[in-house]
C-alpha cells in the first residue's frame, strides 16, 4: 500500500511545529510523505481496506425501507397537532399519521425486515448490518448532508473521503485516491460534500462527471505527444519549486503541481476502467445496464466496484432524489427499483471475487422521515417529512456484523429508542474499520487539533463483528 507522496507540506510555524508534528497521525503521515514509506499508517488492525458509500440524497424514508412500522396502519390519516418540536416549519400545525403504503417481508435466514419493492436486495440481507438508532442534527438538505458527509453541517469541513485518504493514503498513485460518483445535478451543498477542508488540497474528492467525458480534458490535445506532455510538465515544475521557495506556507501550488502529475497519471489507466465493454454481458446485466431504470445508478456501482478493484480507497455515489413529501408509493417505490438491482449486484460481485471482507460499504441518506405529513387528500398523494431523530444505515462486509438489526424506532418510527448514537460514532466507526482511531486522525489547523467527529466519539460496537 502506497500513500500519497506527491504532496509537498507546507512550512509549519513554530507553533505549529512544536503542537502539530508531535500528536496525532498528521505526524505519521508528515514523516510518510517526507520518507517515501510504503506502509499505510493504521493505529490498529484494520478490517477494511477501502469503503464505498452510497449516498440516498434526499432522506429515504426509513419507514418505507427498512424499518416497518404496522402501528401506523392503525392510526393512517389520524389528525392530530405538533408544535414544532421537529425543528421543521413542516412539522408544525396539523399532521397526519401515514402508513406504508409498501409490503414488508422477513428476508434470509437473519430474518430481516425488508420492503417488498427491494426485489433484488433481500437475497443479500444475510451479509448485510442494518442500524435504526442512528440520529442527527438538523432536518434541512444541505446542512443534514454536509453533517452526514464531513461531520460539520456548516460545511468547510474534510470530507470522510478525504479523511481516510490523509490516514491511509492510496494504493494506487495513478488514481485518486477518494472518487466521487455524483448526480448530473450535484447534491444540496454542491461540491463541499467531497471538500477537503482545511486539509491540503490534494485529499479532495475527484468528481467523475455522469454524462460526456469523466474528466474534463483527460486525453491530450492533438498533436501533444506523450513525450512533448511529459517536458512541459518538467519544465513548469521547474518553474513551480522556485515560485514556491519564494512563498513557503502556500500548500494551494504544490497542490496544483500533484494534480498536474497525477493527471498524466490518469490519462494512461483511467480510459481501461471507464471502458466497461469488457465486462462479462452478464456482469452487465446484474448491474442493470441497459435498462432503462438502473443503467445510471447501475453503471455507478459497476464502476466504484471497478475503482476500488484498482486500489482507489473511497468511492462515493450519489443517487436521489428521495425527497418525497408527497405520492412517497410512486416516488419511493421508483427509486428503490432505480438502485436495487445495481446495489444487490455490486455485494454480489465484491464476494464473490473475495472482496466484501476488507471492503466496506455504507448506504446511507442525510436524515429519515417522519411518520406524518401536513398533506390531505389520502389516497396515493401523502408523503413524509424530514426527520433527524430516526433513519437507517446499513452496511455490509468491512467487519460489520452480517445478519443483524441493531438499534429500534418507537413504535411509529418517529424517534430511535434503542442503541441511539449521533452520527458523529458512525463516523468514528467506520475510521474505527478502516485502521484508523479519529483521536489520533488529527489535523493542526486553526490553534487547534481537528479530527471528523469534530470533538470526539464512540465505537459503535454493536455494529462491530
Amino acid at each position: 500500500m502506497k500513500p500519497i507522496l506527491n504532496h509537498q507540506l507546507a512550512s509549519p510555524t513554530r507553533r505549529e511545529a512544536l503542537f502539530g508534528l508531535g500528536a496525532g497521525l498528521g505526524s505519521v503521515a508528515f514523516s510518510s510523505l517526507l520518507q517515501g514509506s510504503t506502509e499505510a499508517a493504521v493505529h490498529h488492525p484494520a478490517r477494511a481496506k477501502r469503503c464505498i458509500f452510497l449516498m440516498m440524497e434526499g432522506g429515504p424514508s426509513h419507514i418505507d425501507t427498512f424499518d416497518p412500522k404496522p402501528e401506523l396502519a392503525k392510526l393512517h390519516l389520524r389528525k392530530f397537532k405538533r408544535s414544532g418540536d421537529m425543528e421543521s416549519a413542516m412539522s408544525s400545525g396539523d399532521r397526519y399519521y401515514v402508513k406504508s403504503p409498501f409490503d414488508f417481508v422477513k428476508a434470509g435466514k437473519c430474518g430481516a425486515d425488508i420492503s417488498t419493492e427491494w426485489e433484488h436486495l433481500r437475497e443479500m440481507v444475510d451479509d448485510m448490518c442494518f442500524y435504526r438508532g442512528c440520529q442527527v442534527e438538523s432536518v434541512n438538505h444541505p446542512t443534514a448532508c454536509y453533517q452526514v458527509n464531513t461531520g460539520n453541517r456548516f460545511g468547510g469541513d474534510p470530507a470522510v473521503g478525504s479523511w481516510v485518504t490523509y490516514g491511509l493514503g492510496t494504493e494506487n498513485e495513478n488514481l485518486p485516491g477518494f472518487v466521487v460518483l455524483p448526480r448530473t445535478a450535484y447534491p444540496q451543498g454542491g461540491a463541499g460534500n467531497w471538500s477537503n477542508g482545511f486539509l491540503p488540497a490534494d485529499f479532495q474528492g475527484t468528481p467523475l462527471r455522469p454524462q460526456g467525458s469523466p474528466i474534463l480534458d483527460l486525453n491530450p490535445p492533438k498533436g501533444i505527444t506523450r513525450d512533448g506532455q511529459r517536458k512541459n510538465l518538467d519544465l513548469l515544475a521547474q518553474l513551480n519549486r522556485k515560485h514556491i521557495e519564494a512563498r513557503p506556507g502556500r500548500t494551494e501550488l504544490s497542490a496544483r503541481m500533484s494534480s498536474y502529475e497525477l493527471a498524466y497519471r490518469m490519462q494512461m489507466e483511467v480510459p481501461e476502467i471507464l471502458d466497461i465493454d469488457g465486462e462479462k454481458r452478464s456482469t452487465l446485466e446484474a448491474y442493470g445496464i441497459g435498462q432503462a431504470k438502473t443503467d445510471g445508478f447501475g453503471r455507478k456501482c459497476l464502476m466504484a466496484r471497478r475503482l476500488v478493484e484498482k486500489g482507489v480507497r473511497f468511492v462515493q455515489a450519489y443517487a436521489g432524489n428521495w425527497d418525497s413529501h408527497d405520492y412517497i408509493q410512486r416516488a419511493h417505490g421508483s427509486l428503490i427499483r432505480s438502485v436495487d438491482k445495481p446495489i444487490a449486484a455490486l455485494l454480489k460481485d465484491l464476494k464473490q471475487r473475495g472482496m466484501l471482507d476488507d471492503t466496506l460499504v455504507v448506504w446511507c441518506g442525510e436524515f429519515g422521515r417522519t411518520p406524518d405529513n401536513g398533506l390531505r387528500g389520502g389516497g396515493e398523494s401523502y408523503g413524509r417529512d424530514h426527520n433527524a431523530k430516526a433513519m437507517t444505515i446499513w452496511f455490509a462486509g468491512g467487519g460489520t456484523r452480517a445478519g443483524h438489526t441493531i438499534g429500534a424506532t418507537d413504535e411509529t418510527g418517529a424517534e430511535a429508542v434503542e442503541c441511539v448514537h449521533h452520527i458523529r460514532d458512525v463516523h468514528v466507526t467506520l475510521l474505527h474499520l478502516l485502521g484508523l482511531d479519529d483521536n489520533k486522525l488529527t489535523y493542526y489547523h486553526a490553534g487547534r487539533h481537528k479530527q471528523l467527529s469534530q470533538f470526539g466519539g464512540s465505537v459503535i460496537t454493536e455494529l462491530v463483528a
